[in-house]
């Protein structure tokens, strides 16, 4: 309750009247508040730390306009009486402060007021808006990089939701400390017109009322008027300068007393300079050379001390210092891993990211991990996020353990309308490709994006953008993406479910190399290893047999077979595929049973090429057809064919006859090699 009382007590200030020694316990009060409130704010090192200084700074000043409103009253009811009508405190200042000379009360009042208006305040008032600005500026980047911790594991949620939290807190404190500096401002000049209406107020009361001489119904009046202008402008003067420290300082661990002794006075060479500066100008005749002569000696004293002081401390034990020199050189910490992947962003790309502009690049991001691990059968790693000054605003790009996969730009606020191959009509905006599929496109404004979509068009707005190239190239990539520690975390979560199904086979019967590499030869060919238990159940079957990755490929791939051609052939169609003349199947044959054929290498450089142009003229054909392009060929020249022909069309499928159940029809819409 001590927050609205103390607002309802200054509020009633207003209307109920208040004794002449009760103002002074206010005045003095006020006095008090103001110079702790610059105490605090000299020995704060963080502006969060004084974070209830806009909320203070307003009440101080309710504080002093309901003051100013009470001893007004008193001043106009009792400034007949004599100079202690209001009060002590406005005596004091009325007369000591000035010598009891309203007109030099006046001009000093006026400085005062014009000092905190039009310096301190309206600096003080700058500064917080910069830097509210500047804040607010930099907070999408400031929470790219807590996410890009917390998705890196550096932190945990609750330090995350507390960086976020003081990165809210400072844009706050800068844009409350913009709107309570107004107050300030508007505080100095109700001091002025108070003033002057206190001022013809009183004249009027006590010449009319009175009946005082009108020369000393203007001493009375003006004297207390300045004493309560004095009274309440010093403590307004010493609040607008702790404003003034707490917004303008730079945030470092040391106070402001520590930072200026640090800073201004470290150096005896400037002090020696300055002190001779001083002292020349206190031999000239003419000038005060006592007060010249004087200062220079004090900053000459100054300077002889913290030059001693640098000489002494070298003495101390030198060899303690060395190890920490040693620390500081080179060491494994300097090491950094390289992420396995990570997504750069240009600084116009932030908001994507950015949570409190409605970015949802990362969870759009999460969800793709989450459906790859359902599709696949693994967890992908961590998508690591940052920006990146070098890319072009609108630019970014997609590494794989710090090489770059893929690269794109992407226009926040924009759609992509992309021509899936049947759009003639032309749309205005910049034009492009899809990155992810190398599509013919166009960026779009928002208004046109309906036109687009009757048009034909595709229309993904940014972050979709941006998410089907990741989605695209962790596919490609899958495995890469399946390391060591992917797969052992694989393994683990396995175990749970069967305990005895890895232990069977890892390490007893094959290393764990080698299963990685069986699993990159099938994510390698876009078959997905969800069926663990099957593959772990044929390599255990077989291990006995061989040790050949290649070879428990092949036999891991017929128990996968009817899976396999599920993704390409659904249950209820028809495999119309393409295979090879018979007599291009037996020259393949007799280079894999001569062993000259290492990876595609040994064929023959005319037949090779032959091989190629037929394999893309077949696969035309079969995308025309809307059919998936399969090659069907005997399982002992899959592999090399496979391999061989992948770089020249990614699009297409090689399936060994053993892998086809015998429940599904085979169709040959194409014969690769019978031309001739």
């Amino acid at each position: 309750m001590a927050g609205p009382m103390l607002i309802i007590m200054i509020l009633a200030m207003m209307v109920l009247p208040l004794p002449p020694f009760i103002l002074d316990l206010f005045f003095t009060f006020n006095i008090a508040v103001s110079i702790i409130v610059l105490m605090v704010s000299l020995y704060t090192k963080k502006a969060l730390e004084f974070a209830v200084f806009p909320t203070i700074l307003l009440i101080t000043t309710l504080l002093r306009l309901s003051l100013n409103i009470a001893s007004t009253r008193v001043v106009l009811l009792e400034g007949h009486t004599g100079p202690d009508a209001a009060g002590k405190v406005i005596e004091a200042f009325g007369h000591f402060l000035v010598g009891g000379n309203y007109a030099v009360g006046m001009v000093v009042f006026i400085i005062l007021v014009v000092i905190n208006f039009v310096v301190i305040t309206k600096g003080a008032g700058r500064i917080a808006e910069v830097s509210a600005r500047f804040t607010l500026d930099a907070m999408p980047g400031k929470q790219m990089a807590i996410d890009a911790d917390l998705n890196a594991g550096l932190i945990g949620e609750d330090e995350a939701r507390r960086r976020r939290a003081v990165i809210s807190q400072e844009a706050d404190f800068y844009g409350s400390m913009d709107g309570a500096s107004k107050f300030v401002r508007g505080d100095a000049v109700a001091g002025i017109l108070i003033m002057l209406i206190t001022i013809i107020g009183g004249l009027i009361v006590g010449v009319m009322q009175h009946n005082l001489p009108l020369a000393e119904a203007a001493k009375n009046y003006t004297l207390l008027t300045i004493g309560d202008g004095l009274v309440g402008q010093i403590p307004a003067l010493i609040i607008s300068t702790a404003a003034g420290l707490v917004v303008s300082r730079v945030t470092t661990e040391e106070d402001i007393g520590e930072q200026v002794l640090g800073q201004m006075f470290n150096r005896p060479q400037i002090l020696v300079i300055t002190a001779s500066i001083l002292g020349v100008m206190g031999l000239i005749p003419g000038m005060p050379n006592f007060v010249f002569l004087l200062i220079a000696s004090i900053l000459g004293a100054i300077a002889y001390m913290k030059h001693n002081a640098a000489q002494v401390q070298p003495v101390a034990p030198v060899a303690p210092q060395v190890p920490t020199v040693e620390r500081m050189d080179a060491s494994w910490d300097d090491v950094t891993p390289i992420d396995t992947l990570g997504l750069e962003v240009g600084y116009r790309l932030i908001p994507l990211v950015d949570k409190t502009q409605q970015g949802d690049l990362i969870k759009r991001i999460n969800g793709i991990r989450r459906k790859f691990a359902q599709e696949i059968g693994f967890l992908p790693p961590v998508v690591h996020i940052r920006d990146n000054l070098e890319l072009r605003p609108n630019g970014y790009r997609i590494t794989l353990k710090g090489s770059v996969i893929g690269q794109g730009e992407s226009y926040s606020g924009m759609y992509l309308a992309i021509n899936p191959g049947r759009v003639t009509t032309q749309l205005p905006g910049t034009v492009t490709s899809d990155p992810a599929f190398g599509l013919p496109a166009v960026w779009i404004e928002v208004a046109l994006r309906e036109q687009a979509q009757t048009n034909g068009y595709t229309v993904v707005d940014a972050s979709t953008v941006v998410t089907t190239h990741i989605n695209h190239l962790i596919h490609s990539h899958a495995a890469e993406l399946l390391g060591r520690q992917e797969l052992q975390k694989l393994f683990d979560h396995l175990t749970k479910q069967s305990p005895k199904l890895i232990e069977d086979l890892v390490p007893k019967l094959l290393p764990l190399s080698t299963v990685q590499k069986v699993l990159h030869n099938l994510l390698d060919e876009n078959v997905h290893i969800r069926d663990m238990r099957t593959i772990i159940d044929v390599l255990t079957e077989h291990a006995a047999q061989t040790q050949d990755a290649t070879e428990l490929t092949a036999v891991v791939r017929v128990a996968l077979g009817r899976a396999i051609l599920e993704q390409y052939f659904p249950v209820d169609m028809d495999l119309q595929v393409m295979t090879l003349h018979h007599d291009l199947e037996n020259i393949l044959t007799q280079v894999m049973q001569t062993g000259t054929a290492q990876g595609g290498t040994g064929i023959e450089p005319g037949l090779a090429d032959t091989l190629i142009k037929e394999a893309k003229v077949a696969a035309q054909k079969q995308e025309k057809l809307g059919l998936p392009i399969v090659l069907l060929v005997p399982g002992a020249i899959r592999a090399l064919l496979s391999k061989f022909l992948r770089r020249a069309l990614p699009q297409l499928r090689v399936l060994a006859h053993s892998e086809i159940p015998d429940s599904r029809k085979i169709k040959i819409s194409a014969v690769i090699g019978g031309s001739k």
